[in-house]
């Protein structure tokens, strides 16, 4: 299996710096806190308040030390009432740090949630070929990677960015208000920092989006691997799969180290020029204490101050690159979001709309949105009566399967017309429009639950008495009264716990139960044993009966007695009749797929 690039990725004009537009990018996602915008805006009042009053403790910290050399001029000069004051901050900042953690995590949870559910509504929206051309892992890596890193982000990431910028803003306007000198001397540095962030900021930018990316790819060879492990172990593909998922983790393991080393360079510089500086300050503030200008209890005030800006410029670098990462996330979710949809789920559903099952192809040409430049049908015309029998046949790719796409509406043609009761197919409401029709494939994927549920998902709110009568007519009641658990007992992740033959008959049940006017089998006996073959087709004879029925088999002896069969090659209708119509062309394609079938049965064991 070759490993193909992330849709994830991003490309190097989509890595941009923190500016309007990459914000913008955020801000499409912040919408979805508007909802909660009262619980928000109480979040960063609790937030700025926090922020404030933590900031009032280098300067109470520095009146007690002045208060206990006698060189106090506060309005509190005991120190008793000073370290009051100081514990008094502390509790007022706690209270306020716990309601903006409590207040934004009310926030993020919810909205996340609601962006989950308006992401998790817009795939099921989609087209097909949406589908087509994504793999599973990055889809669901949308749902809950890149969703919890925005939950991160939102609750954390940007109160603590908030936080520092507010930290950064007032720390500086009162050191320059209490001692300008110092501040002037440490202000020296700071142009240097945030050139160093801005440098340092880019590179931890691009290495972490490119982390994610491959952490996203590490993740799809997982989820290939498990939807599809009994195909590994048939191969014998094990090792091959352990050591593909190791290369993955590799290469997630040698970014993530990457990002870490300028990440630790970026931290262990800022550290070290945060405490040089502060060497320094407190080496010229000792001159200006000798000097008499300022106050012992000032330099220690003008020191904590400057470790908290220093802080607060050291905290902004991995900040930066935390929201490059959610920028990154959002640009992903926004993507799918912006995607055109096939149908409208927020609207009131539409009432079913009964179709007789008059189906007309008419001159239909067709390509797939992937393969733009290869025709999978060509100038097809089909008739098909109400309550018909047709049966499509031919070799593999001749174009069976894709005929029913188009009549399920998986994909729209590019030519032609296809008509049902008279009317555009593309008329209709799609949802009300197949609510007609129903499907029995030849892979049959079952949902992990019950039985029952199973069954029931061809009708909702189907009763416990029509589940059972389907189950009846599809010849699935022998089978299924025979677990303890009955209709309850569950299937296993995509079926597993039961057989080939018990599956098609449930999904023939399921068929049944929502009674559709036009019936789609798509080669559902064609892997089963000569038992669980004979029970499946008396269940389909049953299914069949007053439904126009399209079927596609591989199995000639299970199409004798249709209405009508077209035979299909590369895309083109070259026959059509009844099988005593079309056997009797010596030369015809029909005739020649059934001798090949008479030989190959008649080859000894």
């Amino acid at each position: 299996m070759a490993k193909r690039k992330s849709r994830a990725a991003l490309s190097p004009e989509e890595k941009r710096p923190l500016n309007k537009q990459s914000f913008g990018k955020l801000a499409k996602i912040f919408k979805f806190v508007l909802p909660y915008k009262f619980i928000f805006v109480a979040g960063m009042v609790c937030l700025f308040f926090s922020s404030v009053t933590l900031l009032g403790f280098p300067f109470a910290s520095g009146k007690l030390v002045d208060a206990a050399t006698g060189a106090s001029d506060w309005i509190l000069n005991d120190l008793n009432k000073i370290s009051l004051a100081l514990v008094g901050i502390l509790l007022v900042q706690s209270i306020f740090s716990f309601l903006r953690v409590y207040l934004f995590a009310q926030v993020s949870e919810r909205a996340m949630a609601d962006v989950r559910h308006t992401l998790y509504r817009k795939l099921m929206s989609l087209p097909m070929s949406f589908f087509d051309g994504r793999r599973t892992g990055e889809l669901i890596s949308r749902v809950t990677s890149d969703i919890s890193l925005l939950q991160d982000t939102f609750s954390v990431t940007l109160a603590e960015f908030f936080r520092q910028i507010a930290t950064l803003i007032v720390g500086i306007f009162l050191i320059f208000y209490m001692t300008p000198k110092l501040a002037l001397f440490m202000l020296a540095t700071f142009p240097v920092l945030v050139l160093l962030a801005m440098v340092f900021g880019r590179f931890i930018r691009r290495l972490s989006k490119q982390s994610q990316d491959e952490l996203a790819n590490a993740n799809v060879v997982v989820e290939e691997t498990l939807q599809s492990v009994s195909a590994v172990k048939a191969f014998t593909s094990e090792r091959f799969e352990v050591n593909r998922y190791r290369s993955s983790l590799d290469k997630v393991v040698k970014v993530a180290l990457k990002g870490a080393t300028y990440r630790g360079a970026f931290i262990s510089f800022i550290i070290f020029a945060l405490f040089g500086g502060i060497v320094a300050v407190m080496s010229y503030g000792a001159h200006l204490v000798q000097a008499g200008e300022m106050t012992v209890g000032d330099l220690i005030s003008f020191v904590l101050y400057t470790t908290f800006i220093g802080a607060s410029i050291a905290g902004l670098g991995d900040l930066y690159g935390q929201i490059q990462k959610a920028i990154g996330a959002s640009e992903r979710v926004l993507e799918i979001l912006e995607e055109r949809s096939e149908l409208d789920l927020e609207k009131e559903e539409k009432p079913s709309i009964p179709l007789s099952g008059n189906i007309v192809y008419r001159n239909i040409s067709f390509s797939y949105p992937g393969r733009s430049d290869v025709k999978v049908l060509k100038n097809i015309d089909l008739q098909i009566g109400n309550g018909e029998k047709i049966a499509l046949v031919g070799q593999s790719g001749a174009g069976k399967s894709t005929i029913v796409q188009l009549l399920m509406r998986f994909y729209d043609f590019q030519k032609g017309s296809l008509q049902i009761d008279g009317k555009d197919i593309k008329s209709y409401d799609l949802n009300a429009y197949r609510e007609n029709i129903g499907i029995v494939p030849q892979e049959v994927l079952l949902f992990g639950g019950s039985i029952r549920e199973n069954i029931a998902y061809g009708k909702s709110g189907a009763t416990d008495e029509e589940i059972y009568e389907a189950a009846r007519k599809a010849n699935a009641l022998n089978f299924i009264e025979k677990f303890p658990e009955g209709f309850a007992t569950k299937v296993g992740e995509r079926g597993v716990q039961l057989s080939g033959g018990q599956k098609q008959r449930v999904a023939i049940a399921r068929a049944i139960l929502k009674d559709p006017s036009i019936l789609i089998l798509d080669e559902a006996t064609s892997s089963l044993d000569a038992k669980s073959e004979h029970l499946v087709q008396s269940a389909l004879n049953e299914l069949m009966k007053g439904r126009t029925t399209i079927i596609i088999a591989h199995r000639l002896s299970t199409i004798r007695d249709v209405d009508r069969i077209y035979v299909l090659n590369d895309g083109k209708v070259l026959e059509s009749g009844t099988h005593e119509e079309l056997v009797q062309l010596k030369d015809g394609a029909y005739n020649h797929l059934v001798s090949l079938q008479m030989e190959s049965s008649t080859i000894p064991a």
